[in-house]
């Protein structure tokens, strides 16, 4: 495990006021990593503050890629004990010691932006975990399959019941509570108005709770942890906290009749642990209950503190055969069959030098192949990390939190005080862990990715089959990046395009815009890569731009009831013409009729559309010099058609309302610009690589009309770059600091000519914001 970067909180100057109040920083913290790698987590005192005056407990939330960057978006009096993220990663559960449960969800994607969807209080509970409501949906690599080229064979869905269905078989959302008395509560996610509540912008959420004791008697629970069953309910492990009480297990399952949901709870097998039989019986503390993968129960990992050290073990649940004794038989009659029960029994287990802090294990398992190869994350109180596989417990890696700040750092920007762990999670690939410690300070590891039992380095093959799940699934892909090495990169990148281009057409076209996005990224990471980078994003807003406007047309006469108009323009495409007044005979204008109120909405993107278009044709003659490999968005001949089409729609428009048509800095009278790019992309479309006629007009094309830079690419600071392949590791952070050494390197090959603007540009609308706007939206990724 090799640290990537440690965020850490502002530090001031060493004084005898900041030294008595630095204990208010330390507290319990927790972390949860979303699907999308956002961290939820909290902090006993808000980041920036120095002198501790806002002692609580307060949650945020970050992107992996830019950690500094952080957003408070709860505070609480009392102590939060539980955050979880829903299956998508678009919904966060927080609850407190007090029974406050609250779901949080985020506004149009913005991760500073977010509301309290719906609330229950369950009073004087204190909440120990809790969990989402499954949603019926689990994507499975097929171990004996792997090879094969088509996804429909290498990937699987998983057959596994919704927690909770509702009207038409839909999964209904919510999430299930246990409480420290033994409570199980359940509060539900209805979109349907409520009875008597009407709203006049629409349905809003309310919520349906209920509750119910998890056993025949309420007990004291100290230790619990829940798992998804296959058939919808939910495995539930509790704990009284001593070695000596047995590991109690229940099934939880949750009916919604109407407007009233029921919890029937029923017991499973219990055991008691392993160490109580051990020579040595000084561990006398649970501290924590994990199940292997979120969604098996047959396999759960307990660990339990002494005085000195700690203990990690397995058990796992196993068939067992009775078979009658010969009293109880019937001399007369046959032996009966033997009886089959479910026992847990003990595989193995793990001891420590010192007290066990944290413990996590894989969110899920990619493969169908049963068991589950997983990693057993452990922080110890001396501040060791140690990875664990599964099988045997055997020791794959360790690290250590004081390997987190380099000494060449100066003593007052860091703190180096005992560092202890108090929270760790591991993302959704399995290829990162992310440590917490009890100052809300974060640390991020490398983790191999569990490509075999017997372990060794990401082969290529691997990493693409990796990409293509969360291709598929719609997990994200950050975390799998990190684990790559620079000299895998391209190897990756052609093999995944390999693999794209054999899917059929059906496949390629519904998973279009996620493959650019992913290949993309992979570009993003080679220092040569990224115009090609730049090139693919251009291609993903391109391809939104000419569905968005198509699905506009409306023919206002049914002139043609075979082709709708968006078939129809393509099929003038097929014409070698060159001359856009031509086309337009051959498309009939009143089919491609739109509002005029809503053709000057589209005026930006209209923009956008003529600008890449310039700069596309001011690149050719620097292509014929320099040919990179790789994609390139001038020889796509699909895109320059694409782009002809857009061209001839924005000319019909222009023709119903002329003040959306783009405007363009003439260096030279009487030129009809759009016309002309019209031509050179046609002739570009029918001779993919350029003559020399055509080179000359694209030479003079600067100076007969101002070409505006165009970059799809962000200058923010971000990890995911090829600097971080040559930073020295560990990257030290600071909160709502943004490090100067991580900047995104700019497109290597600007347009000549371009002129290169100051304003801000809003990076979804592409609308100009101005200088200094007051918000601007940034994509992190």
């Amino acid at each position: 495990m090799d640290i990537v970067y440690a965020v850490s909180a502002r530090q001031s100057s060493p004084s005898k006021l900041s030294q008595a109040s630095d204990f208010l920083h330390e507290g319990p913290t927790l972390c949860s990593i979303s699907s999308r790698n956002v961290v939820a987590f909290t902090t006993t005192c808000e980041l920036n503050d120095i002198r501790g005056s806002t002692f609580g407990s307060h949650v945020y939330v970050a992107d992996l890629n830019c950690p500094w960057s952080s957003y408070k978006i709860l505070s609480h009096d009392v102590e939060i004990t539980a955050l979880e993220w829903d299956l998508p990663g678009s919904k966060l559960l927080v609850a407190d010691a007090d029974g406050l449960v609250q779901i949080l969800g985020s506004s149009e994607h913005l991760l500073n932006d977010w509301s309290c969807l719906v609330s229950a209080h369950f009073p004087g509970e204190h909440v120990l975990a809790a969990s989402f409501f499954h949603n019926g949906r689990k994507l499975g690599l097929v171990a004996e399959k792997k090879d094969t080229p088509l996804y429909s064979d290498k990937f699987t869905y998983v057959k596994i019941a919704p927690t909770v269905r509702y009207f038409g078989g839909q999964p209904l959302e919510g999430c299930i509570v246990v409480t420290a008395t033994g409570m199980v509560g359940v509060v539900t996610l209805v979109r349907e108005p409520a009875k008597g509540v009407e709203s006049p912008e629409g349905p809003a959420f309310h919520s349906l709770t209920a509750s119910e004791s998890l056993g025949t008697t309420r007990q004291r629970v100290r230790a619990v942890d829940i798992c998804y069953g296959k058939n919808g309910q939910f495995l539930v492990a509790v704990s009284g906290g001593k070695t000596n009480l047995p590991i109690q297990c229940y099934g939880v399952s949750i009916n919604r009749n109407e407007e009233k949901m029921t919890i029937t709870s029923q017991a499973l097998p219990s055991f008691f642990l392993q160490c109580n039989t051990l020579k040595d019986n000084s561990y006398q503390n649970v501290v924590q209950l994990r199940f292997v993968v979120r969604e098996d129960a047959d396999s759960l990992v307990v660990t339990s503190n002494s005085d000195t050290g700690g203990i990690v073990e397995i058990w796992e649940l196993r068939e067992k055969v009775i078979s009658v004794h010969k009293v109880l038989q019937k001399s007369s009659s046959p032996p009966p069959d033997p009886f089959e029960i479910v026992v847990w029994q003990h595989q193995s287990h793990w001891q420590a030098s010192s007290k066990i802090q944290a413990m996590c294990t894989t969110k899920g398992a990619l493969s169908t192949a049963a068991p589950a190869s997983t990693y057993v994350m452990v922080a110890l109180d001396d501040s060791k990390l140690y990875c664990l596989h599964r099988e045997s417990l055997k020791q794959v890696a360790s690290a250590s939190l004081h390997s987190s700040w380099r000494c060449d750092e100066p003593s007052p920007k860091m703190s180096r005080g005992q560092v202890n762990a108090a929270a760790m999670d591991l993302t959704w690939a399995g290829s990162a862990l992310l440590v917490a410690d009890t100052r809300g300070q974060l640390y991020l590891y490398k983790v191999l990715p569990v490509a075999d039992p017997g372990g060794g380095p990401l082969t290529v093959p691997y990493a693409v089959t990796l990409l293509e799940y969360c291709l598929i699934s719609g997990m994200d892909w950050w975390d799998v990046l990190l684990a790559l090495r620079p000299s895998m990169i391209d190897a990756v990148c052609d093999r995944f395009t390999e693999s794209f281009n054999r899917q059929p057409a059906c496949t390629q076209q519904l998973l279009s815009s996620h493959y650019l996005c992913i290949k993309a990224s992979l570009n993003r990471l080679s220092t040569n890569g990224q115009q090609r980078s730049s090139d693919l994003l251009n291609l993903v807003m391109l391809h939104s731009i000419s569905t968005a406007f198509k699905s506009l047309l409306r023919p206002s006469d049914l002139v043609n009831h075979e082709k709708s108009p968006a078939e129809g323009i393509a099929a003038a495409m097929l014409e070698p013409v060159s001359d856009i007044n031509r086309i337009l005979l051959i498309v009939e204008p009143k089919e491609c009729t739109v509002e005029p109120s809503t053709l000057q909405s589209l005026q930006q993107l209209i923009q956008w559309v003529a600008d890449l278009a310039l700069n596309l044709l001011a690149r050719i003659p620097e292509q014929r010099q320099q040919r990179n490999s790789g994609y390139e968005l001038i020889r796509d001949v699909n895109a320059l058609n694409e782009l002809r089409e857009l061209f001839v729609i924005i000319k019909i428009w222009g023709l119903l309302r002329p003040t959306c048509l783009p405007v363009f800095v003439q260096l030279t009278e009487n030129l009809d610009v759009l016309a002309l790019c019209f031509k050179l992309l046609s002739r570009l479309v029918q001779s993919p690589e350029p003559d020399e006629a055509l080179i000359d007009e694209c030479l003079l094309l600067p100076s007969q009309v101002r070409i505006p830079q165009i970059s799809s690419s962000s200058s923010a600071a971000v990890v995911m770059t090829p600097a971080l392949f040559y930073h020295p590791l560990p990257i030290q952070l600071e909160f709502g600091t943004e490090p100067e050494n991580l900047q995104m390197p700019v497109e290597n090959n600007p347009v000549e000519g371009a002129v290169q603007t100051q304003q801000v540009i809003d990076c979804i609308r592409h609308v100009f914001l101005g200088k200094s706007p007051y918000a601007v939206r940034v994509c992190c990724r």
